[in-house]
């Protein structure tokens, strides 16, 4: 078996889940390891996007290994998405398989998901008993509404790609051959921007969502952004 690995080329960071045959579970040891790799990426100042993704093409993530649930009453699932969430730089989690348990929370701990046709989605949460963590019903609260997150944990139900798609978990759903090209048309556009600008207006859209955005703090951003070089350069090139 394989711990989650890293790959750094140009501007792109890609973190991949490296266990297909066991549906790329995440391992009481893998928090601490995806923990690290975070650190390389956010010390990489090249680094203008990290995808998140899963050997294979069956499942992208089946969430913590249901050996350890009963019996770690720890966080470090739980810490190690709201790291990837925290991210300085854009996430994009490029989801080639479907996605179970903890494996849909990490999935909604990026700023975008993309998904291929055929994929799927369940979270067994209560069909264990189990009240969900807070952070991830928080994330799924403030990036789907109530009513989709009800109908995700309440039921037990599992979604179809197509539905993934209307209810906002996937932000768009292409063919398998269009999936690098997707991708990379993200990757260009994001390393078009600014990446304070960027950095910055990522941060206050989610405090904004979570309900912990401070209006004065996001005047002084965006104020000290119209004060930048950068922002001056920028505008001049479209004098």
């Amino acid at each position: 078996m394989s711990s989650p690995s890293l790959h750094i080329e140009g501007p792109v960071a890609t973190l991949t889940l490296r266990r297909p045959a066991e549906h790329n579970r995440i391992d009481p040891d893998d928090p601490k390891v995806i923990l690290g790799l975070l650190d390389k990426v956010e010390a990489a100042p090249a680094v203008a996007v990290l995808v998140i993704t899963g050997e294979g093409d069956q499942t992208f993530c089946s969430g913590y290994t249901l050996a350890q649930i009963g019996s770690r009453l720890d966080r470090s699932f739980e810490d190690m998405l709201d790291r990837i969430e925290a991210v300085k730089v854009p996430t994009l989690c490029v989801m080639n398989g479907s996605a179970y348990g903890g494996g849909t929370d990490l999935a909604m701990s990026c700023d975008f998901r993309i998904g291929v046709p055929g994929i799927r989605m369940f979270m067994p949460a209560a069909r264990f008993g189990l009240h969900y963590y807070p952070g991830g019903l928080r994330r799924f609260v403030a990036r789907l509404g109530p009513t989709a997150t009800k109908k995700i944990f309440l039921t037990g139900l599992t979604l179809q790609a197509e539905e993934m798609l209307r209810i906002g978990f996937l932000t768009e759903l292409v063919d398998p051959a269009d999936l690098p090209r997707t991708v990379q048309s993200y990757v260009e556009a994001i390393t078009q921007c600014e990446p304070e600008a960027v950095a910055s207006m990522k941060l206050h859209i989610d405090q904004l969502a979570q309900g912990t955005w401070s209006e004065e703090n996001g005047r002084l951003a965006y104020e000290r952004s119209l004060r930048s070089a950068e922002t001056a350069s920028r505008l001049a090139t479209l004098k």
